[in-house]
């Protein structure tokens, strides 16, 4: 007896549709390794459609006040949480997440965010207008950008595609969104809810893979290409964007430092550090996993926290016990098991280190400790439930290591003393700084980071603004 395989489309102008050319993805469950759906394996057709439907839209939406934009998102924001169940549902079936956590953790901060982006819209700030030559007033204004192909990733496949359209579709842009092709299930569904609040070809999703997402950056239509995803996945869209000087939007990789100083609480450290380095499997860029310890608790903390670790549970999306789920696909399981077993012979795993059952991509809670500076497993990004510690003599050396890596998304510091801490977060060099404590984040402040992390914020005032272009009239009194 066989299952019938879910079938996901398209959205485009308003309506579901098959790829063109009828070619489908298989869509796997991770907590299972099985293949529960279909999606669209989206070619150029595909493309070309969602970005006409986009570009007929955009006139009409960009010529919405900023109060009609609003009330639309306010629509939207309810209707999330009117469908939150089949949200939560059809994002643990993409993700294999716990069923639980998403309910607690994910939903109510993307509905709280789409509600920012929905008061951002009414906030537009600039210069005042003002006479800045004799004779001649000056004026700012604000106007969207046009068209924007963004491209989500698959470890937060829902937040990521409200932190993409929801800021853009506030200034007043048009989007053509692609879901990663291992996780488009939550996506289709968020476009079954929007599409009947916004116009026909404000907002269209089109699931694919890479040719697809390089086919959407390369078209000429879209004004703004907005990708989360690896640092090679940035660099393509960058450089492809450039034969057309489009704008870019990266949120890329990351490898966050946690510094953790001697006069620090351990017990609080270790619980904090062990979450925020365990959660969603370690698959976010802001994750917990290079810790710093100063030397002389390195021993009491690197016990402390692989005692951590071995009490944390990782298992199947309706267990309400466990902290995380399984790693998001089959090549991302061997992405992190070729980073244990090529380990140096200095290293030590102190807890972990394997994979978790014979069903499923699940990996147990890691820590190695021993590790030198340029170990490559320390420079980078695992992506995956790994927590590495490397001591440091002094504030100089803690750092040196911070800050030697290519990414610059998030780091955290902990310590008791007030000025240390200003130091240490004037001299980190990452987009943010948590002080004891790490991984909140709020809509109201910007998330991005620097060097090879990739530029842009999302969230925040900062990242509405992203979404728009700043335009000069100046006008004669004569």
């Amino acid at each position: 007896m066989t299952t019938e395989l879910r079938r996901l489309r398209n959205y485009i102008n308003g309506e579901f549709r098959d790829a063109a050319d009828g070619r489908t993805i298989d869509v796997v469950n991770p907590a299972t390794g099985e293949v529960y759906a279909t999606s669209p394996l989206s070619g150029q057709a595909d493309v070309d459609a969602a970005m006409e439907a986009a570009a007929a839209a955009f006139p009409a939406w960009r010529d919405t006040t900023p109060a009609e934009r609003q009330k639309v998102l306010l629509k939207i924001a309810d209707a999330f949480e009117e469908r939150a169940e089949d949200l939560i549902a059809a994002e643990s079936e993409n993700t294999g997440k716990p069923i639980e956590l998403t309910r607690t953790e994910e939903v109510p901060p993307m509905v709280d965010q789409v509600r920012f982006f929905a008061g951002a819209a009414r906030m537009l700030e600039g210069k005042s207008a003002g006479e800045y030559m004799e004779g001649l007033t000056s004026i700012i204004r604000r106007e969207p950008v046009g068209v924007c192909a963004q491209v989500a990733p698959w470890n937060y496949p829902m937040m990521m595609a409200v932190w993409k359209f929801a800021p853009a579709l506030a200034a007043g842009n048009t989007v053509v969104l692609k879901p990663s092709d291992t996780t488009p299930a939550s996506t289709v569904l968020i476009a079954e809810i929007i599409g009947s609040i916004v116009p026909k070809g404000v907002f269209n999703v089109i699931c694919g893979d890479r040719e697809t997402g390089r086919a959407m950056v390369e078209h000429p239509t879209p004004a703004m290409a907005s990708i989360t995803g690896s640092v090679r996945a940035g660099m393509q869209v960058a450089e492809s964007a450039a034969k057309d000087v489009k704008r870019v939007h990266l949120e890329l990789g990351g490898k966050a430092p946690v510094v953790v100083f001697e006069d620090t609480d351990i017990a609080k450290a270790v619980e904090d550090i062990s979450v925020a380095g365990f959660f969603n499997a370690g698959q976010d860029c802001t994750a917990a996993t290079r810790v710093l310890v100063h030397e002389s608790i390195h021993d009491e903390f690197v016990a402390a926290l692989a005692k951590a670790a071995s009490e944390t549970r990782t298992g199947q999306p309706d267990d309400a016990d466990v902290l995380y789920g399984p790693l998001n696909n089959a090549n991302q399981l061997g992405q992190v098991s070729g980073f244990i077993d090529r380990l140096p012979a200095h290293a030590k795993v102190e807890a972990g280190g394997h994979r978790v059952g014979d069903k499923g991509y699940f990996y147990a809670p890691t820590v190695v400790s021993g590790l030198k500076q340029d170990d490559e497993i320390v420079q980078n990004e695992v992506f995956g439930p790994v927590i590495t510690v490397q001591s440091f003599r002094d504030e100089e050396q803690a750092l040196e290591y911070a800050n030697g890596v290519e990414y610059a998304l998030a780091s955290s510091v902990w310590t008791k003393d007030h000025a240390r801490a200003m130091r240490m977060s004037k001299a980190l060099d990452f987009g943010c700084v948590w002080i004891n404590t790490h991984i909140p984040l709020v809509a109201e402040m910007p998330h991005g980071g620097f060097k090879k992390s990739g530029y842009g914020k999302d969230l925040s005032a900062y990242g509405f603004e992203d979404y728009t272009r700043v335009k000069h009239v100046m006008t004669s009194l004569g």
